[in-house]
């Protein structure tokens, strides 16, 4: 039997068998057969192995379960299945949801939301990573419903779906009117009642459709479609409005229209809608998105049509209103022939005045005239005395180019005047500071090289030495 480095036969390694060690160290020169004969038993497992047996362990310890925690890393993959962290302040676990539980869920997950999951504990064996499987989830706090609720009107809202820019007005006097309910509940009945008590024989279409179940939502949506399907093939059967409602009941047995579908076929209605689903205290989602919302289905009927009674009322009121702006105006009319009746004058005094007024207007033009040619007279003269001959004009521009050039000259003798005085004792101070001056005091200047001698230190005997006197020049040896 062939056997490796541990010991261990290769058969053993192929499967979970047992073998027999010696539980102490065998001391040198004891035999194989004494060794198993105190033995302990040993189970070689392989990594497969060793996992089921914590599956199974977990599993059989634990079986359902109830965890509390944080979600994080939250991942809804394209199959449906969703991954995702559970954690508190101290540790974490991983979690899957697979995707028939996790279709099951009214609301979306999100990473950092409290749930409770109900599942079980087990090994992933391809990874060896334990965690929960999770079957059912439920938001800490709010409901799942409530939760699911207000992440679908955030998500409408944000899209602007409920943006009142987009209401619709309702028709005052609807032709056809469509009613999407279920056809055997008490909203149907209020409906009705109500439109035949407030105008009867009007034309309303019941659209029937289940208002509660897992099937609801998607049937209320396609009757709202067959509505308007019915209303774009024929204008003579257009519904003019849409009611969609049910009567009361828990936010459960309601949830059909709070469903988003339900929502975006609402909003993608062609007909006027209106919300009148559960009691004044009920609010769905179909009511933010409708253009009216009703508290009730009687309030629907109510809301969508006035009686025959107020539109007689009105109609009274404005045949009342009609005749007495009719006689007001009458009156006015009459009122205005009259004072123009009294403001008519005969004609010929008419023109008599009219001529009477060209006559005045003609002297006043003819003395106007005269005016205006003796100021323009005037003016002519006055002109034509303040205008020099050309010999005046001349002998003017002489005198002043004279006086010009008699001015110039003057100006020109000072400023020559002034410099010559300012040059002068710019010389004197010139000839003050001369060396020549200096010289002719009997003084002279001593070079050596070019270099002026101010010392007897700089010459020694020997050299030769130039003296500068007043008048000439000296060449000179020192001794």
């Amino acid at each position: 039997m062939a056997s490796n480095q541990l010991g261990w036969s290769s058969d053993l390694l192929e499967s979970p068998v047992k073998k027999t060690v010696s539980a102490q160290e065998a001391s040198p020169g004891t035999s194989r057969d004494a060794t198993q004969e105190k033995s302990d038993e040993v189970k070689i497992l392989s990594v497969s192995d060793l996992n089921e047996q914590i599956r199974g362990l977990l599993e059989g310890t634990f079986g359902l379960i109830w965890i509390k925690g944080e979600i994080s890393n939250f991942k809804k993959h394209t199959s449906g299945h969703c991954y995702f962290s559970l954690k508190d302040s101290k540790s974490q676990i991983n979690a899957v949801m697979f995707r028939g539980s996790a279709a099951q869920l009214q609301f979306r997950p999100t990473d950092g939301m409290e749930v409770v999951i109900r599942g079980r504990v087990s090994v992933y064996s391809p990874r060896g990573n334990y965690q929960v499987y999770a079957e059912l989830m439920e938001p800490l706090g709010l409901g799942s419903l409530q939760v699911a609720f207000e992440q679908l009107k955030a998500k409408l809202a944000a899209e602007g779906l409920f943006d009142p820019a987009k209401k619709r007005p309702l028709p005052a006097l609807p032709r056809k009117i469509a009613v999407v309910t279920s056809p055997t509940g008490a909203a149907v009945r209020d409906i009705l009642s109500v439109l035949k008590r407030r105008f009867a024989g009007l034309d309303v279409t019941i659209i029937p459709t289940n208002v509660q179940g897992k099937t609801a939502a998607q049937e209320i949506a396609n009757a709202i479609d067959l509505a308007n399907r019915i209303a774009k093939a024929s204008a003579q059967n257009a519904y003019e409005v849409l009611i969609i409602g049910r009567g009361g009941g828990s936010m459960e047995d309601l949830w059909s229209f709070n469903e988003e579908i339900v929502a975006r076929a609402i909003a993608a209605s062609s007909i006027p809608t209106i919300s009148a689903v559960g009691h004044e205290v009920d609010f769905t989602i179909a009511d933010f998105v409708a253009d009216v919302r009703a508290p009730t289905p009687s309030a629907a009927a109510e809301i969508v049509i006035r009686s025959a009674q107020e539109f007689t009322d009105k109609i009274r009121t404005l045949r009342d209103r009609s005749a007495l702006s009719m006689k007001r105006y009458l009156l006015s009319r009459q009122q205005l022939a009259q004072g123009l009746e009294k403001r008519l004058v005969d004609p010929k005094r008419k023109l008599r005045d009219l001529v009477q007024r060209l006559d005045e207007l003609q002297g006043r033009l003819e003395i106007a005239t005269v005016n205006y040619f003796e100021r323009l007279r005037a003016k002519i003269e006055s002109i034509r005395s303040r205008v020099d001959s050309p010999e005046r004009k001349i002998l003017r521009l002489r005198d002043e180019l004279n006086r010009y050039g008699a001015r110039m000259n003057t100006r020109a003798h000072n400023a020559v005047t002034t410099l010559r005085m300012r040059l002068e004792t710019k010389v004197g101070i010139l000839e003050t500071l001369s060396p020549l001056k200096v010289l002719g005091r009997g003084y002279s200047i001593v070079k050596k090289n070019e270099e002026i001698i101010r010392e007897v230190a700089q010459v020694k005997s020997g050299d030769s030495l130039e003296v500068i006197l007043h008048k000439g020049t000296l060449d000179v040896t020192v001794k």
